[in-house]
């Protein structure tokens, strides 16, 4: 039962891949069978822990209330969007987001419940670090803005460069990953090799240190809560 049920999780879940937009497109007639089925052997399993539990005990557990939820608002959503696709009409397959529940609500999920209550315990005490990291990277922004954004510089597409707020503030939270990196500093070099400075410091400030001081926080607070839950096992 446990292989079967992880099985058709699993199935449940890849189903993104083949459900438009994706990488592999299926008609959806084939990707609403395999959801339904993977709906009803949930709605089983489901009517199987109701039959060897207490009445009370059963409805009492909030797992298998977001299993019925979640069932319910699959099936709500795959109706709506079958009958708006008799008539030609897009939809956004919204409940989506709702799959991750069976795989953490199942019984047979014990563990995984027990590193995701690690994580929900981790992310209060880690939202101090965060906001700070938001406050460097506003300022950082709204000093972007004053530097680059009377300079009338052009991207290299010939877009406006650091004109919007927003914007920058997007381009430079993109930059702490160094994923458009040296892209984004370009016309800025260009005008004047100074400018580099700002990227050099913005970069020490949020990437070498931020980052690694989130990354520190996180895990010391996930090995403490996950050592707390083992009963004081060590967690190295």
């Amino acid at each position: 039962m446990r292989t079967a049920t992880y099985f058709f999780i699993f199935l449940n879940l890849s189903l993104a891949v083949f459900e438009e937009p994706a990488v592999y497109p299926l008609p959806f007639l084939v990707t609403s069978l395999v959801e339904v089925l993977c709906l009803l052997v949930f709605f089983g399993r489901l009517t199987h822990f109701a039959k060897v539990t207490l009445r009370n005990v059963f409805w009492k557990d909030t797992k298998n209330i977001c299993i019925m939820v979640a069932i319910l608002l699959s099936l709500t959503d795959l109706t709506i969007c079958g009958v708006l696709r008799m008539y030609n009409v897009r939809s956004i397959r919204w409940s989506r987001i709702v799959r991750p529940i069976f795989l953490i609500n199942f019984a047979e999920s014990r563990q995984i419940r027990r590193a995701f209550r690690s994580i929900r315990n981790t992310l209060p005490e880690i939202t101090y670090v965060f906001l700070l990291f938001m406050f460097s990277l506003l300022m950082f922004s709204l000093m972007a803005l004053k530097l680059f954004g009377e300079r009338n510089l052009q991207t290299a597409e010939g877009l406006p460069y650091f004109k919007n707020y927003l914007e920058i503030v997007f381009d430079l939270y993109v930059l702490v990953t160094t994923a458009n990196s040296p892209d984004v500093m370009m016309p800025a070099f260009d005008f004047s090799s100074w400018y580099a400075l700002f990227f050099i410091a913005f970069v020490i400030v949020n990437t070498y240190i931020f980052m690694s001081l989130f990354l520190a926080v996180v895990y010391n607070n996930y090995k403490k809560h996950l050592k707390v839950m083992f009963g004081g096992v060590n967690c190295n």
